[in-house]
């Protein structure tokens, strides 16, 4: 069976969970459970603390894994990345009392206070700075503030909460973050399936299929507007001067793409959402 790592709690799981079902695989069902098998798929699932997976996949104890990428990378395993999963997004960055910093340099032998020091020491040994990292389990905001720091370096989404602790942000951004898919870089079966699997749930997510008659007349206008993936399918209809469309478009531009086709002549214009795909 291919061994997968999962998030048994934390802000990865439930949308791992989530993933992993609209998938097809058979997930847990109860939280308290820490392997679970699904023989029809042949793979086993083993439920483990986020920070803990990358470790894991890496030693080739397990196959494959979902964590997040800062976590894979303040691991220090020799786990890999094999693929963005498209949620859980966060962005690393330095924060430091107002005026106190203002590039990456001004670290050098400075006290920076973050819960993922592999990350940090690993990005400020790449850009030549030597620092003093002071590892925390969490809310490094407050450690300048208590005087175990100088800076700080954490993940931000608005910076409200550095700012209410009088901190603001400088210098380049450490890391964009995201879910991944991970291996220990040995090929395993299923891990292939896996992926396509993940992969089809990403695009059923993103994607929806649009249906509309259309005049022949402005057809290739229409192609033009909503391409699809390589090129629309085009059914005749009983009227010869009409066509059947279908094609898939981004979620995103769904409303703006069926004004648009509306205003070049196409009707019965439908929307269907996508519940698995093969590209």
């Amino acid at each position: 069976m291919l061994r997968i790592a999962v998030p048994n709690k934390g802000s990865l799981a439930e949308i791992a969970g989530q993933m992993l079902y609209e998938a097809g695989y058979t997930g847990r069902r109860d939280p308290r459970e820490l392997i679970v098998a699904d023989p029809r798929n042949g793979v086993e699932f083993f439920y483990l603390r986020p920070r803990d997976i990358a470790t894991y996949v890496g030693s080739g104890a397990l196959d494959v894994g979902i964590t997040g990428r800062d976590l894979l990378l303040d691991s220090g395993s020799d786990a890999t990345e094999i693929a963005p999963l498209g949620f859980g997004e966060s962005t690393f960055r330095f924060a430091a009392p107002n005026g106190t910093f203002t590039e990456l340099a001004d670290l050098e032998g400075v006290r920076v206070a973050t819960s993922y020091p592999g990350l940090v020491e690993g990005f400020l040994t790449a850009h030549g700075v030597t620092a003093d990292l002071v590892k925390l389990d969490g809310a490094v905001e407050s450690a300048v503030r208590l005087g175990v720091a100088d800076a700080v370096a954490d993940v931000v989404s608005t910076g409200s909460t550095l700012r209410k602790a009088g901190l603001e942000i400088f210098g380049p951004v450490i890391l964009e973050s995201e879910a991944v898919l991970i291996g220990s870089g040995i090929e395993r079966p299923g891990a292939a399936t896996l992926l396509r699997r993940l992969q089809g749930v990403l695009v059923a997510r993103q994607y929806v299929l649009l249906d509309y008659d259309m005049p022949v007349a402005h057809l290739e206008r229409a192609t033009e507007v909503a391409p699809g993936f390589e090129s629309p399918t085009v059914s005749p209809l009983h009227d010869p001067e009409w066509v059947a469309v279908r094609v898939m478009i981004p979620r995103v531009d769904m409303n703006q793409v069926m004004d648009e086709l509306y205003s070049l002549g196409a009707r019965a214009i439908l929307v269907s959402a996508i519940h698995a795909a093969r590209l």
